[in-house]
């Protein structure tokens, strides 16, 4: 599939983090399309899930070296019940989470066109991000530790082929 969007969002859910949730530069894509309703607490809460494309992170229908930047924000919890308020939010982790993330995070790589910035955003709530890093075969040029447990890192990284080959 060809694009002129500059920015890949591959795995947008509600585009929380997202400024203009309509951002023109930006392709938003999900493996779901829903509106979700559940009960959190003593509240009934409503998201909506309306990807422009819908897709699955780790087989992205995309030419090679399509996007200048690619935002990965991946499930991050694996504990989480298949009902819960959490778990249909943000979605959950497959016991083999490692493959995922690593299979996800080679194809954002793939899809980026050379020297381009893929921003990765993890939380530490259950998987360590040193565990993370383990199965991502490329290394962060930098990052920054957020939220209000300081659980949460976005991370920097750039596809480049003597960056790459010298970190891999």
């Amino acid at each position: 599939m060809e694009t002129e969007k500059l920015i890949l969002d591959a795995c947008c859910g509600s585009r929380m983090f997202w400024f203009d949730k309509q951002n023109p530069l930006t392709l938003f894509v999900d493996k779901r399309s829903e509106t979700v309703t559940a009960k959190d607490r003593d509240k009934i809460r409503t998201i909506e899930i309306k990807p422009d494309v819908i897709a699955d992170f780790t087989n992205l229908p995309f030419e090679d070296n399509s996007f200048y930047m690619v935002v990965f924000d991946p499930p991050h919890l694996k504990s989480l019940g298949s009902t819960s308020w959490m778990a249909k939010k943000y979605g959950k982790l497959p016991k083999d989470w490692q493959s995922l993330i690593h299979d996800g995070f080679t194809e954002c790589m793939r899809v980026l066109k050379p020297n381009g910035t893929l921003i990765f955003k993890w939380n530490e709530s259950e998987i360590k991000a040193a565990e993370v890093l383990s199965v991502i075969p490329f290394k962060p040029l930098f990052g920054h530790t957020t939220g209000r447990q300081s659980k949460t890192i976005w991370m920097c990284f750039m596809k480049n082929e003597v960056l790459n080959y010298a970190y891999k």
